[in-house]
């Protein structure tokens, strides 16, 4: 059964730490790994890198945008070719496209197919208008870009957000590595403005600082304090919320299954995604978090389903849209009736995410239709009995993979694209799968 979970890519020996994790810990709780936050991993691997490495970074994530990335920044740093390959990593190409623009040299920066379809405009917009050089070789504003590096004098830029947060993050980045740091101003409402926020407490973490105005329109990141000449300062990486959804999707489907996510907490994450909880809470499933018994630090956090979701769910997504493509499966299988908004950038991602929950759903019989600004849901009854595309998408691989716990002969294509997110994915489900009170949860729900 489930010949794909076979091509999972997991070492034995990632097989053995997980079980070993789980044989040692005292607790009724199903204990699940969750991967570390590749978007703070990148964030940190760059600014690692433009800093001169004065951090140790524990915990990075294992996922393929962060070992990408890892490779690339070590292509730079060594020499080895000035042709940096991105596949379809939109976050590494945008961070990298603004570190090559601030180095010394002739650079290529390039990608897949996907990814020359991705908009880059804005960054390269305002790296230009700060005297960068940079010239697209196929289409304007896309990928692949030639690069003269060059380190620009301004201080001042303005860049378009609305397409991608990831344009801002990008630039404030580098702001610590120019002459007087750097004065960002938006000329429109950013997508995913936590992400935004994550940057900034990066960059405060690592002594840098940043201020942003009371309209949230201007920000600011200053130069490198001299505290970062020290070297060997500990980083730990939190593990990923993102990642998350998908667990809090299998509590939703099924009530009464306590999972604990150790790692992970609420009060004390800088992750935008960690409105998971209140989403889910909406779907039926409570969130207790787990303090350390002895220097009271949340240490976990627990997550059962009820069985109880609302009848209805509306939702904006213009902060969380990594988080959609969970909410929208759960939703359809527990028969909830939605309507979600702020999906635009959606569109434009690994996939056209919109487009491909659409298609799947109403393979199985589903009933999803969309707008340029919503999208709504229809309860309906699923009979997942067809192969599952996921359109090159990991997060579509992993919405539609939980189902697989409910419908065991459902197929998910292609399921190594988990890898780009969460590499250890289809193995925490399988625990999931053969865990008893999974199994007598299954068994009741057929009588």
């Amino acid at each position: 059964m489930l010949e794909w979970l076979a091509q999972s890519n997991y070492s034995n020996n990632q097989a053995i730490r997980q079980s070993d994790n789980q044989k040692t810990v005292k607790t009724n709780d199903l204990h699940i790994e969750l991967p570390a936050s590749k978007s703070l991993s990148n964030r940190w691997l760059v600014l690692n890198y433009l800093t001169g490495s004065p951090f140790v970074l524990r915990n990075l994530s294992t996922a393929d945008d962060t070992l990408l990335l890892q490779a690339l920044l070590n292509q730079l740093r060594h020499g080895t070719s000035n042709h940096f390959y991105c596949h379809n990593a939109g976050s590494v190409a945008r961070f990298l496209l603004a570190v090559l623009a601030i180095t010394p040299g002739q650079w290529l920066l390039s990608g897949d197919d996907r990814l020359k379809q991705r908009p880059f405009s804005p960054l390269i917009d305002a790296l230009r208008n700060m005297g960068c050089r940079i010239e697209c070789t196929e289409h304007e504003g896309c990928l692949p870009v030639r690069i003269t590096g060059y380190m620009p004098q301004h201080k001042m830029a303005e860049l378009d957000p609305s397409a991608s947060s990831q344009f801002v993050s990008a630039m404030l980045l580098i702001g610590p590595l120019l002459p007087q740091g750097l004065t960002l101003t938006l000329t429109d409402r950013p997508a995913s403005r936590p992400y935004i926020d994550m940057t900034c407490t990066v960059l405060n973490q690592a002594g840098i600082e940043t201020s942003v105005s009371p309209n949230r329109r201007v920000y600011r990141a200053g130069t490198l304090p001299s505290m970062l000449h020290n070297r060997n300062l500990a980083v730990t990486i939190e593990r990923d919320w993102s990642s998350a959804s998908y667990i809090y999707a299998v509590a939703a489907l099924l009530p009464g299954l306590r999972i604990r996510m150790p790692g992970l907490s609420l009060s004390n994450s800088c992750q935008g995604d960690r409105v998971t909880a209140q989403i889910f809470e909406h779907l039926g499933v409570t969130t207790r978090e787990v303090r350390s018994p002895y220097r009271k630090q949340v240490r976990s956090i627990t997550v059962c389903g009820t069985g109880k979701p609302d009848s209805t769910l509306e939702y904006n997504f213009l902060d969380c849209p990594d988080l959609l493509p969970a909410v929208v499966v759960t939703c359809a299988a527990l028969g909830v009736r939605t309507r979600l908004r702020g999906i635009k950038n959606l569109r434009i991602k690994e996939s056209d995410r919109i487009q491909a929950l659409k298609e799947e759903l109403e393979k199985m019989g589903g009933n999803l239709t969309q707008t340029a600004t919503e999208i709504r849901l229809a309860p309906s009854t699923l009979h997942p009995t067809v192969p599952v595309s996921t359109h090159g998408d990991h997060r579509i691989a992993m919405a539609f993979g939980v189902l697989t716990l409910l419908y065991p002969d459902l197929v998910i294509e292609e399921p190594e694209q988990v890898s780009k997110s969460f590499p250890d994915f289809w193995t925490q489900l399988n625990a999931i799968r053969n865990n008893k009170e999974t199994l007598q949860l299954l068994q009741a729900s057929k009588q």
